[in-house]
């Protein structure tokens, strides 16, 4: 239960406020000392302040008093100063000291608990707005708790002074375009262009074009010199998505703009020299494709001086509520739409749902169900997403691949919160490292 400090000193309200609020656990204080001292000890989200404490029973100046203290004491809590019903004058000078709300007695129990029921909703919705923004790189959107994600947050710290190139391995949807702008705008580079192109979306004809730019007259329609990608980009960051589908021709001049840090423009002879952080990534298997002789070796190796592997959102755990609770904030200011949450039903959808399209997906989902949604919250009706019981034909019912599934799944987690630290990792599953070590190779998982 959440506790609920009721600031009382006539013993008579003090049990009537208990009765009142049985769904809380109420802490009684009948002065300022026993106040602040309980203030500190259960640190409520909501505080009921009656004006009128001893010492000065017959003023405001002691219960304005303690509200001051209260108030420097613990900034986000909700008070709401309960006054006689001539002093309408205080009860004002309280709110303008930072009161939530006021009540005149004498006390009506239901409507009183109406008060206090939006108090904790507004100190709730005000402690996920602080836990989105804390979880989150920076404002870059890439939010989550998981150890996964945490682990991706360090990388970035670590990778965003630097001049390293880097790599993102991650499903389509997983938010690498957002990641990289996060490297971007956390280097000295933050105020210097950050320029994307994925490989995927343009003809292999108008490539290079794009990449390099072109000389008047280079061919047919080049009417003006054209800058190209890589030079507007000069200063900042160039960001290379999809680099797996990049025409293998074209990537021996990548390659050499890479080592020497030159372009030269289609139709040109001039070499412009050109001052970029270069972040790569790609959804494809790029050692699969160095080995099918489709990708480059040497330039594989040279785009991945770091690479940053991106958990796909089925992985991720309760960051799939985290996100989805972020974008219902941003649509429902969006789509002027009242709708507070999601309902437990919608909630065990969102979990149980694959997410084959990952963040991408979930974003789509949550904007048509804020669009759809009839009440003040989602439901599963709203989500329209594939039943659970569906998706768990879809699983394996033999026991011994459950097993080892579940098996293999938790090896995984714990080398991810211990981060890759094996001693660590078989205290955590309660096993002897010789026994994990034998357990992947069984699952032929790699050693990090």
């Amino acid at each position: 239960m959440e506790p609920l400090l009721v600031v009382e000193d006539d013993p008579g309200i003090q049990k009537q406020l208990k009765w009142t609020f049985t769904d809380n656990e109420v802490i009684v204080a009948g002065d300022r000392e026993s106040a602040i001292a309980a203030l500190r000890r259960h640190e409520p989200k909501v505080v009921t302040l009656d004006l009128g404490l001893p010492p000065d029973e017959a003023n405001a100046s002691e219960g304005l008093a303690t509200l001051q203290e209260i108030l420097e004491l613990a900034p986000k809590t909700k008070v709401i100063v309960i006054t006689g019903n001539d002093d309408k004058d205080n009860a004002l000078k309280a709110i303008a000291m930072g009161a939530l709300d006021f009540y005149q007695k004498p006390i009506d129990a239901d409507t009183l608990n109406v008060i206090v029921s939006r108090a904790f909703f507004v100190a709730g919705v005000e402690q996920e707005n602080e836990r989105l923004r804390s979880s989150s790189l920076d404002d870059n959107g890439f939010i989550g708790n998981s150890p996964q994600v945490q682990q991706v947050s360090r990388m970035v710290d670590r990778i965003a002074p630097t001049e390293i190139t880097t790599l993102l391995l991650g499903e389509s949807g997983t938010g690498k375009e957002v990641l990289a702008r996060a490297i971007h705008e956390r280097g000295p580079r933050a105020d210097k262009p950050f320029i994307a192109i994925n490989c995927a979306s343009i003809p292999e004809t108008l490539l290079e074009s794009e990449l390099f730019g072109f000389e008047r007259g280079a061919f047919t329609g080049a009417h003006k010199q054209t800058k190209g990608k890589i030079e507007c980009a000069n200063g900042g960051t160039l960001f290379l998505d999809e680099i797996g589908d990049m025409p293998y021709p074209l990537q021996a001049k990548i390659l050499r703009f890479l080592q020497e840090k030159v372009i030269e423009r289609l139709g040109g002879r001039q070499e412009i020299a050109v001052d970029v952080k270069v972040i790569c990534a790609t959804h494809q298997d790029l050692q699969g494709m160095v080995a099918e002789k489709s990708f480059r070796e040497d330039l594989f190796y040279r785009i991945s001086e770091v690479t940053i592997n991106i958990p796909p959102l089925r992985e991720r755990g309760e960051d799939i509520l985290l996100l989805s609770r972020a974008f219902l904030q941003t649509f429902s200011q969006q789509f002027g739409r009242k709708i507070s949450g999601f309902s437990e039903e919608a909630n065990s959808a969102l979990m149980a749902h694959r997410w084959p399209g990952n963040i991408r997906e979930l974003q789509n989902k949550i904007k048509s169900a804020v669009i759809m949604a009839d009440g003040k919250q989602v439901t599963d009706i709203d989500l329209a997403l594939m039943p659970s019981s569906q998706q768990t034909e879809q699983q394996p019912l033999n026991l011994r691949q459950v097993r080892e599934a579940a098996e293999s799944q938790a090896i995984s987690r714990a080398i991810t919160r211990s981060e890759g630290n094996m001693s660590k990792a078989a205290e955590l599953l309660g096993v002897t490292r010789p026994t994990l070590y034998a357990l992947m190779d069984k699952y032929g998982m790699e050693k990090p």
